[in-house]
């Protein structure tokens, strides 16, 4: 499960997007009239339209009735359609929502291969989620439903975007832990992966996993942002909408900001107390590894200069590990996956590297000199560390040289 909790360290949650864009976006773009001319043309109504997944704002009878089509030029057509794919969006990541919760949240057979607190990891409040899409639509249908010549659709998401935050931002958070829980279940208990696959093979699922469905609201909410990206770029400079959409933008880019921070934090907690379990601080002062502004910098392994015996002046190297934190500095041995420690100093107060005259002294060519100037024995101790490469090396002498 440790691996599985760290399956993601080397990339952010925003690698799971894959943006499709619209196939109205593809056609040639043309000069645009002035808004006042196509404002002549709309038609006002009072009734939302619902709108079909797929659906083209021109393919609508609402529109073709209304001669739109007839009098805007085809970048005005492209921005109609472009607003248009945000609502016809939302219905389809609403309808796969729906699934998620009414065919496995819901689930009963589902939830008796679960603990109480397993099923909240899992589905954490995607039911929330979907209850802030269903009312995102229906204000977006609302809108198409006054006049089917949108004028606008940043002001919608504007008005959504505060309890979007307080809905994604933890959602996402929580994704590592969705995704660990799924596969070791899968692996060690035989009733939840025998009651999954019967769920996933159902023709509602469309042959989408479980996994599949846990991600659609952060690749939601990085779709809407490319989104209001694309009608900004066609709409019109001075146009009344452009203030709303910049703001709504914004917006958008702030949640999903908030979601990769809270992501990357819960992972450096989660290295963190696995480390913690590893670590074996025998007779030397303990220090507690896990603190809200603690990360891991740099790790690895790498060798130390030392003396066969006190009568034997015979330089050899033996191997050490350090785990460089943002502020503290272990040096261990490494036996089989776990560390005993041998000594910690403050970082970087009481670090610093210096190079060495290799060829001098006879030592190896990538080595330098690691200097503790106060250890947890209060006292100052030194030691050659050598690499196994140029590049390794110059790696550890910038991050023990830096300040994080």
């Amino acid at each position: 499960m440790k691996d599985d909790l760290h399956r993601l360290k080397d990339g952010l949650l925003s690698e799971l997007i894959t943006p499709k864009y619209l196939q109205s976006l593809q056609t040639p773009m043309t000069r645009a009239e002035s808004p006042q001319r196509s404002a002549r043309h709309a038609t006002p109504r009072s009734q939302p339209i619902r709108v079909t997944p797929s659906t083209l704002w021109q393919d609508l009878d609402e529109v073709k009735a209304s001669g739109l089509l007839s009098s805007l030029t085809a970048r005005e057509i492209r921005l109609q359609e472009t607003m248009f794919e945000l609502i016809g969006s939302e219905a389809s990541y609403l309808r796969s929502l729906g699934v998620a919760v009414n065919h496995f949240y819901k689930s009963q057979e589902l939830k008796q291969t679960l603990s109480q607190t397993e099923h909240h990891i899992l589905f954490s409040k995607i039911q929330h989620v979907m209850v802030a899409s269903e009312k995102f639509l229906t204000d977006l249908e609302s809108r198409l439903g006054e006049n089917v010549l949108i004028p606008q659709v940043g002001d919608v998401v504007l008005q959504h975007c505060k309890h979007f935050q307080t809905l994604y931002v933890p959602y996402v958070t929580n994704m590592m832990y969705q995704e660990a829980l799924i596969n070791e279940k899968l692996q060690h208990n035989r009733i939840f992966l025998y009651t999954l696959k019967k769920l996933e093979s159902d023709p509602v699922c469309q042959r989408k996993t479980l996994k599949s469905f846990l991600v659609l609201p952060f690749q939601r909410i990085t779709r809407i942002k490319l989104l209001l990206e694309s009608i900004l770029k066609l709409s019109e400079p001075d146009s009344d909408s452009v203030s709303n959409l910049k703001k709504a933008i914004d917006a958008i880019h702030e949640i999903v900001t908030e979601c990769d921070k809270g992501v990357r934090k819960m992972k450096q907690i989660e290295e963190l107390v696995c480390l913690e379990m590893l670590l074996d601080f025998g007779k030397v002062k303990s220090v507690p590894m896990v603190t809200s502004k603690r990360f891991l910098v740099h790790h690895g392994a790498l060798k130390q200069l030392t003396k066969e015996s006190a009568y034997n002046l015979r330089m050899s190297f033996v191997g050490v590990y350090l785990h460089l934190f943002n502020d503290l500095l272990i040096v261990s041995m490494k036996k089989d996956e776990r560390f005993k420690v041998m000594d910690h100093a403050q970082f970087p107060e009481h670090v610093s590297v210096q190079p060495v005259k290799t060829e001098v002294l006879g030592l190896p060519s990538y080595s330098f000199l690691l200097h503790l100037s106060k250890t947890q024995t209060g006292h100052p101790t030194a030691m050659i560390i050598a690499t196994d490469t140029r590049s390794e090396k110059e790696a550890w002498m910038k991050a023990l040289s830096s300040r994080h």
